[in-house]
């Protein structure tokens, strides 16, 4: 179990900036007891801030007892103590800290589905309430070495690599991230009432590349800087899709190959090409994992859905780890998340699923496969260019 004295850091970080804890508030810190040193640092940050906390356990290994001897109408249960205590506290503060990351890769993806089911009403209700500004919330990573091996880490060089990214190495993480802030705001400033976002990636190594239309007319773009997501780095908002409420849109038209792997719930996708038609996928194919890849998309009537469309931006996170935390963040790459969309970003998607899928923008070269780099336009204009803005006031790489 590590013992790290940066974790106090990243608690004080998450109490104070990321979710302002106040006196009175009832705060749910949420984890494996794998990571107990880092939720006994939350309790007592939580404490001096005058909030009252509570532990929740979230415990891969029971979750793996009720897949491996649930029936199916036990694996899909929606547990209603859940709803209760999302709908009671004011903080969230989760982490993950997982023994095996792979636990889940070879049960039926029938169950996975499941899971993902009985997700679905607490998820929405989630986002619903944080939409509401009746919720703040925060999730971050405790380092294991289950993490550390799927990034070809050891544990040591892992944590370094996880409280880095968290700015956490500098004397004053707080007022770094308040800059972040500042920057990123430029971004979504820029950003907000565009109409439509373009993503172009050339044709290359056998593949057709990316070419990538969202009508992003309705979307509210979101300044990540540590508010949510611990660390943090991102801009995103979500695209606007056909439907029956509002004057229609174009919603999501075009295709995309991901260069990266897609991990969810311990299974690793290769090569993904999505086609997208009226913002929904008509057409998925991955080299590894496709039949995972059918059966999340196929769950329920949203999975299909584009509910979020994102561009990275913390430039201190380069190297791909299979950990979506970090993965998402890389400065110089966008990602896509299909399935459920976050209410205060415009998107009104519902679904039991929330995957994101991380695209390659950056010119290099990774294990000797080149990559051409790509742009990004938006109502026509070009402000994204092999991995970098080309506004020298948004976020650059140091």
């Amino acid at each position: 179990m590590l013992q790290d004295p940066r974790l106090e850091k990243l608690a004080d970080v998450l109490v104070r900036y990321s979710t302002k804890v106040k006196k009175g508030d009832l705060v749910a810190v949420i984890g494996d007891p794998v990571g107990m040193p880092l939720a006994e640092a939350l309790f007592r940050a939580v404490l001096r801030a005058g909030g009252n906390p509570f532990y929740w356990a979230r415990v891969d290994g029971l979750q793996e007892c009720l897949v491996a001897e649930g029936t199916p109408e036990q694996v899909g249960f929606v547990n209603p103590l859940m709803l209760d205590m999302i709908d009671r506290v004011d903080v969230t503060l989760s982490y993950w800290a997982e023994s095996n990351t792979k636990w889940m890769s070879r049960y039926g993806t029938d169950k996975a589905a499941l899971l993902q089911q009985a997700r679905k009403p607490y998820l929405s209700r989630f986002m619903q309430k944080e939409a509401d500004k009746k919720l703040r919330w925060c999730g971050t990573e405790f380092p294991t070495h289950a993490q550390a091996m799927d990034a070809e880490m050891s544990l040591t060089h892992w944590a370094d690599f996880v409280f880095r990214a968290g700015l956490l190495h500098l004397p004053d993480p707080i007022a770094a991230w308040q800059q972040v802030e500042v920057t990123q705001q430029r971004v979504c400033d820029y950003l907000q009432g565009k109409k439509e976002l373009r993503f172009s990636v050339p044709a290359h190594n056998g593949h057709d590349g990316t070419d990538l239309r969202v009508d992003i007319s309705r979307g509210v773009w979101q300044n990540c800087c540590g508010h949510s997501n611990f660390p943090d780095g991102e801009v995103y908002c979500g695209p606007t899709l056909p439907d029956n409420n509002h004057s229609p849109g174009f919603g999501v038209e075009g295709h995309v190959n991901y260069a990266f792997p897609a991990v969810y719930m311990g299974h690793e996708v290769n090569n993904i090409r999505l086609a997208f038609k009226g913002g929904r996928v008509v057409d998925a194919s991955a080299s590894k994992g496709e039949d995972f890849l059918h059966k999340m998309l196929d769950q329920d009537a949203g999975a299909r859905n584009l509910g979020e469309i994102a561009i990275g931006t913390n430039y201190g996170i380069t190297d791909f780890s299979r950990n979506i935390l970090f993965d998402e963040k890389i400065g110089g790459t966008f990602h896509a998340a299909v399935g459920a969309g976050y209410p205060k970003s415009g998107s009104n998607n519902q679904s039991g699923l929330h995957w994101d899928m991380i695209c390659e923008l950056r010119q290099r070269t990774t294990n000797g496969v080149a990559s051409p780099g790509g742009e990004i336009r938006a109502d026509g204009e070009l402000f994204h260019k092999h991995g970098r803005f080309i506004n020298p006031s948004f976020p650059q790489p140091e």
